[in-house]
């Protein structure tokens, strides 16, 4: 009588991807669980045995459907954009270490920008800083604020303050109430910059870091929605006088001349002339009081 021997089934080994998607899983998991509802702004509501926030919570903070978030802690292989991971990174209060940490579990590219701008040379920080007391700063055309000097930077708040990711011009003119409080001529300010965005846009339609920033302002603010739906759009290169508030010297009228600073269309610097004698002085007054 023969015996058979039984050899047990065959473990596929994990790959690579398999190892990064559990990864992913488990982060996700381990940051949900940290932040409570009343962190998030949500109620805590009775009964409620999850450490955290559930994953129905995090999918409505982020905007994604609960079945794909729930794929994605369950370590599923299923393709995640950049955008998506943008909205979750926000909703979990990610600080910049741990973003990156997703975005490299995710294997994609962070598209918002960083803290450090490496296209800004020594020469143009020295620019920025030779044209004080006139406010100056550099820009992509995405409206990146990429570097700024001291009189930019305490125009219409404390740029310092804001973190790198927000330091965008059109999210602080629709989110930001320094800035919206400071911008005299904001109705006409605010539309002008969407119809110029709008013409941007068309030639970086493909983008993650444009359809970032387009889907975080859609999502904040119903402002920029009915100014967005009215499909207007601008010559990006026009140019008009700026009437601001400043809550420390009082009303300025900046006159603001916009030049490229490379041989191709890219970052471009932005200087604020004033427009009147008295704007000139009360200018000297705020570099004073930052310098």
């Amino acid at each position: 009588m023969t015996t058979m021997t039984l050899e047990p089934p065959a473990v596929a080994t994990p790959t690579a991807d398999d190892v990064r998607r559990g990864e992913l899983a488990a982060f996700l998991r381990s940051r949900r669980e940290r932040i409570s509802p009343e962190q998030a702004g949500l109620p805590r509501g009775p009964r409620r045995r999850t450490p955290g926030l559930r994953r129905e919570e995090v999918a409505q903070l982020s905007s994604v459907g609960v079945t794909w978030y729930t794929w994605l802690e369950q370590a599923r292989d299923i393709q995640v954009s950049s955008q998506v991971l943008d909205s979750i990174a926000r909703a979990l209060m990610l600080d910049r270490g741990e973003r990156g940490h997703l975005f490299a579990l995710a294997n994609t590219v962070d598209p918002m920008p960083g803290a450090d701008c490496t296209g800004i040379t020594p020469a143009l920080h020295a620019m920025l800083r030779g044209l004080e007391p006139y406010p100056a700063c550099i820009q992509n055309a995405r409206y990146d604020i990429l570097a700024y000097n001291r009189t930019y930077g305490h125009l219409l708040c404390d740029l310092d303050a804001v973190p790198p990711e927000d330091r965008n011009c059109l999210w602080l003119y629709f989110t930001h109430p320094g800035w919206r409080a400071g911008t005299v001529d904001r109705e006409e300010a605010t539309r002008a910059m969407v119809a110029k965005f709008r013409s941007s846009m068309a030639e970086h339609l493909a983008e993650p870091a444009w359809k970032c920033l387009l889907r975080r302002l859609l999502d904040t603010s119903e402002e920029f929605r009915r100014l967005w739906a009215r499909h207007e759009v601008a010559d990006i290169t026009s140019q008009r006088t700026r009437l601001l508030e400043q809550p420390r010297v009082g009303t300025l009228r900046l006159d603001y001349t916009s030049l490229w600073t490379g041989p191709t269309p890219g970052a471009r610097l932005l200087t604020f002339t004033p427009a009147d004698t008295e704007t000139a002085a009360r200018l000297e007054r705020l570099h004073a009081l930052v310098a």
